[in-house]
């Protein structure tokens, strides 16, 4: 039994260091941080919006817009990894329906840039 309880003792001493580091990094910020907030600090970030207002007010959307176009370039990118890995064995023929994917994908950029959705008056 105690040659089982040797064998679990890095796996105990790993996480109780995790775990110390872990309460470590959750605690320093309350002890270290600065508390001197102004009002740029406290100004609407990336939303646009104050987050403190009603739930129903209404906002433009182009947020959405901003966002949905930012999942499709993304999952563009997320496509691209796994068949620039099996490149070599995707022969001819994966080549050219990635460039007919990333052709697709250009053409509704360009669309999307020619009808105005990527400015922000």
């Amino acid at each position: 039994m105690d040659e089982l309880l040797r064998d679990y003792l890095p796996v105990i001493i790993f996480l109780g260091v995790a775990l110390a580091i872990g309460l470590a990094l959750l605690v320093s910020p309350f002890l270290l941080a600065f508390k001197n907030p102004d009002p740029e600090k406290l100004s609407a970030y990336e939303c646009g919006f104050n987050a403190f207002d009603d739930a129903r007010m209404k906002f433009d959307v182009r947020f959405y817009l901003v966002s949905i176009l930012f999942v499709i370039f993304d999952l563009e990118v997320a496509f691209l990894f796994p068949w620039a890995v099996a490149f070599k064995e995707v022969g001819l023929f994966g080549f050219w329906s990635m460039m007919v994917f990333l052709g697709v994908l250009t053409i509704g950029f360009a669309y999307e840039w020619k009808k105005g959705a990527l400015e922000w008056d």
